[in-house]
């Protein structure tokens, strides 16, 4: 009886030493609590140091960054990826300098040309590497939306448009402060996004874009790093679908001069009196003959995403990626711009997650899926390092479970100045709505931060669901999460240096990130997904 009872014993233990390997790990907490507030002190202190020049891609700060980087992977342990560097080569061209030229000509009044004047009349901040357009298809198309509630486009099928050069105003109709869209006083995303616009007129298959900027002065100060500096663009061959639309500003008084030569020959003033007065779309044919010509340089740049790759245990051909752009601004005219919330914040976030899961796994607690901590390139070019991976994936995107991206969480927005004790949450139901469960579920637990939902939404007016990387996963149907601290008065700005960080914050919200990424590394079942909304 004893040996039976003995042999009994050691069965159900083995039963249940057997299934816990299969819930995975225990124990979060002792490896959340090496993600410190002085640790992440030292690294951001050292990244977003004027060293560094800003990080900007490209250039040799942001090289700098990424040997950090790496070498911290190699210290605590992470090994090098298949081609024996931490880093994924990503090909981009940059495009820079160059001359425009506008011309535009009354199609009445053969000979009389008016030569339009850079900077002054118009500019031009697309990253196309050259335009060379002459036509006589110039339409004014109101304020260029195309919403269930009003649209500019609805009178025309696209064909209608196809080929042509519209002119429109910025921002959205309103009367006496009240927007004919939202029907209050609140702007929507045509006011607060120009990209909405831009892909409006892309789908009707228009040539090119001039629009009329609210206040062109002030247009043309927040784009001047787009004017003077230069742009990204990848160093692939692009589809029909992903082809830069030509986007010029027009000042006030050069668009009149062109809309004189419509038969009724009214001004911009006109124009948006006339809409907004009667919440309708106005539009007009204009008869003049417009030349443009954009030259740019191209020559290529080599950057990199940093990876480090932790293998899972019982679930290791699942992936979990954790991701943060470390790249910036950069130096202008002797000013760095060291970006140490936009992303110093995150990356070193990322850089400490890391951390904790390899000494997990050194102490055998390891998670169960595998595990990508990847810094990525290019962000502030248009998400480009993001892009890069997703197209060239390291590791197979159908395995990829999802994505955790952290992008400025290092600071605290005016709207909570009275209780910092938040972190905005932004796309995590949108596919997988157990992932937003498994982030809750972590925070309630462990963090006891206040989830702020307001971003939330793919329509909101911010659109801060396109604008991180992130959102190269989502475009791919793998659930994302963006956590972020809102913006403030140092965004994009010299000002947003390390001394104005919250670190003790910022532990606690990287630590959410930790938990959340335990949750869903260590779960029976990977993530079910809905419909993706692209």
């Amino acid at each position: 009886m004893k040996r039976q009872s003995s042999l009994l014993l050691f069965a159900v233990a083995a039963l249940l030493i057997s299934a816990a390997m299969k819930k995975g790990p225990s124990g979060p907490g002792k490896y959340a609590e090496s993600i410190t507030a002085n640790d992440l002190r030292q690294h951001l202190t050292i990244l977003a140091s004027d060293d560094f020049e800003g990080r900007e891609t490209g250039e040799p700060g942001q090289k700098m960054a990424a040997d950090y980087i790496s070498s911290f992977f190699n210290r605590i342990g992470i090994p090098a990826q298949k081609d024996g560097t931490w880093f994924q080569q990503v090909n981009l061209l940059k495009i820079s300098g160059g001359t425009s030229s506008m011309q535009v000509a009354d199609v009445n009044k053969p000979g009389m040309e008016i030569l339009f004047q850079p900077q002054t009349d118009y500019y031009y901040a697309s990253s196309n590497p050259g335009v060379a357009i002459t036509t006589s298809e110039l339409y004014f198309a109101g304020y260029g939306i195309d919403d269930p509630r009003y649209s500019d486009y609805a009178e025309h099928d696209s064909a209608f448009f196809f080929g042509k050069v519209l002119i429109i105003l910025d921002g959205e109709p309103a009367n006496n402060g009240i927007f004919t869209i939202s029907g209050d006083a609140k702007p929507g995303k045509w006011t607060k996004q120009r990209r909405a616009k831009i892909e409006a007129a892309k789908a009707h298959h228009v040539r090119a874009l001039f629009i009329i900027p609210l206040d062109y002065a002030k247009s043309k100060e927040m784009s001047q790093h787009m004017i003077e500096g230069y742009s990204l663009i990848p160093d692939e061959p692009q589809t029909a679908a992903e082809e830069i639309l030509p986007v010029f500003y027009l000042s006030e008084a050069a668009t009149n001069t062109i809309l004189a030569t419509s038969d009724e020959k009214q001004t911009v003033a006109d124009l948006k009196s006339a809409i907004n007065t009667s919440g309708k779309p106005v539009s007009l044919s204009v008869k003049s003959t417009v030349s443009i010509t954009v030259t740019r340089k191209e020559e290529k740049v080599a950057t990199e995403n940093v990876l480090g790759y932790i293998e899972g245990s019982d679930l290791k051909d699942e992936l979990i990626v954790i991701t943060a752009h470390y790249d910036h601004l950069g130096k202008h005219d002797g000013v760095v711009y060291n970006g140490a919330d936009d992303d110093g914040s995150g990356t070193v976030g990322v850089m400490e997650l890391a951390e904790a899961f390899m000494k997990a796994k050194q102490d055998g607690n390891g998670p169960r899926r595998s595990m990508l901590f990847m810094t990525v390139t290019g962000e502030e070019k248009g998400l480009l390092g993001s892009s890069w991976y997703t197209n060239h994936p390291v590791y197979p995107l159908e395995k990829t479970m999802c994505d955790l991206n952290i992008d400025m969480i290092g600071r605290v927005d005016q709207e909570h100045a009275g209780d910092s004790n938040y972190v905005y949450v932004i796309g995590s139901a949108m596919i997988s709505p157990d992932l937003k469960k498994s982030i809750e579920s972590a925070n309630k637990k462990f963090c006891s931060l206040k989830l702020d939902y307001r971003f939330d939404d793919p329509n909101d007016p911010n659109m801060f669901y396109y604008r991180s990387d992130h959102y190269n996963f989502a475009k791919h149907g793998i659930p994302v999460a963006f956590f972020f601290n809102g913006v403030h008065a140092d965004y994009h700005k010299e000002t947003d240096e390390v001394s104005k960080i919250n670190f003790n914050l910022m532990q606690k919200r990287a630590r959410l990130v930790f938990y959340a990424a335990w949750n869903l590394a260590n779960r029976n079942k990977t993530l079910a997904r809905k419909a993706v909304n692209k």
